[in-house]
């Protein structure tokens, strides 16, 4: 399986409709796929330990969609071996008032997982480039005056500054855009209303977002042109079918996590004495 070809090549412009949301990357079906996955999930938790332990490296991943695309299922699958002690999961919706009242990358980098650890944002503050895009009148009245080119302009090269920061501090961010189709969407959608479990999940402002698809996808295309960098590229991942979308990011991890060249910590040789003279004392009883 070869995912670098899902990057999003930093400096290019590209266009999401030369990306197939149907795509699995020449598997067949998910059997073939669901033993490549549990390899992934072991090494993922070994890794995990290994950064835990070190606490050199700290790891944010940020995953992007539209409704349904499969974001919380991503988390729940992919991420269902790493101790949970050493994960953060942070989910944004709607700002509050306090979140209104501060600069619009304060709520998520007041939770940014510290080095040793690993951060999940579903959603996060490419929103600001995004829904507010397609929908200025959220940015308030004074903002949304000056939503002009020169506006987004400046959140993406904002954006892109905030990332370089955290990569500098060793906080290295991995990109994921759920690619899904409007197709597909609908059926997803509509299975929520078949099954009485799923049906906290149905919102009728889902249905009301579909209309502004053509603009979503317009937002999503400039965002990922203009924030997709060698230092924070973004990865789409085809989400029509969830079981690659989960298999490929799962590979994804793996890949940057092993690109680190993680290491337990060396123990100093007074400590490696102390630690054989306690294992002696121990095994004499």
């Amino acid at each position: 399986m070869d995912t670098r070809s899902l990057v999003w090549t930093p400096g290019k412009r590209s266009r999401l409709r030369d990306v197939d949301p149907a795509d699995t990357n020449g598997y067949a079906g998910k059997h073939e796929a669901r033993d490549k996955l549990r390899a992934d999930i072991k090494k993922l938790s070994k890794l995990q330990d290994v950064l835990s332990a070190g606490a050199e490296h700290g790891i944010l991943i940020i995953f992007q969609g539209m409704d349904s695309a499969g974001k919380d299922s991503a988390v729940k699958h992919v991420m269902s071996g790493v101790n949970p002690q050493g994960i953060d999961v942070h989910s944004f919706r709607q700002p509050t008032e306090e979140e209104r009242r501060h600069d619009y990358l304060w709520r998520c980098a007041r939770v940014l997982p510290e080095r040793g650890r690993m951060g999940i944002f579903n959603r996060s503050y490419f929103e600001e480039v995004l829904i507010v895009r397609v929908h200025p009148e959220l940015l308030g009245p004074r903002l949304a005056a000056g939503a002009s080119s020169a506006f987004w302009k400046r959140r993406y090269r904002d954006i892109n500054g905030f990332e370089r920061y955290l990569v500098d501090n060793r906080i290295h961010v991995l990109k994921f855009f759920l690619y899904i189709s409007k197709e597909e969407q609908a059926k997803r959608l509509l299975a929520r209303l078949e099954r009485p479990d799923k049906y906290w999940k149905f919102s009728a402002a889902d249905l009301q977002q579909r209309k502004y698809w053509p603009a979503y996808m317009k937002a999503y295309e400039d965002m990922l042109n203009a924030t997709s960098t060698p230092w924070a590229p973004w990865n789409v991942i085809p989400a029509d079918h969830k079981w690659f979308a989960h298999v490929a990011i799962a590979d994804i991890i793996v890949r940057e996590l092993r690109s680190l060249k993680l290491a337990y910590p060396s123990l100093p040789s007074g400590l490696r004495k102390a630690l054989r003279a306690a294992k002696r004392k121990l095994e004499k009883g």
